[in-house]
């Protein structure tokens, strides 16, 4: 249960750092997210399963939806050839 809690938690820091304004579009902020986010998100896999741990992997998508749609972006340029991107 208390991975559950952790991610929770988690989410809603994660919903409260971007209600904050910042300078850099808040990189720093999802960097420092994404450290805390890691071990959660294993944790949650290894306690209570594949089940619960795509949830919690999907509730971490819901807010890295943009840097997972530059990484996207990033990968098809790179396997395309492309050097622009």
């Amino acid at each position: 249960m208390m991975p559950l809690v952790a991610a929770a938690l988690w989410a809603v820091l994660a919903f409260v750092l971007q209600s904050i304004p910042s300078d850099d579009n808040h990189w720093r902020r999802a960097y420092v997210l994404m450290a805390l986010g890691a071990p959660i998100l294993i944790w949650a896999f290894f306690v209570h399963g594949i089940w619960i741990g795509l949830a919690v992997l999907v509730l971490g998508a819901s807010v890295f939806r943009w840097p997972l749609y530059y990484l996207y972006l990033w990968l098809g340029a790179k396997l395309r050839g492309r050097k622009d991107l």
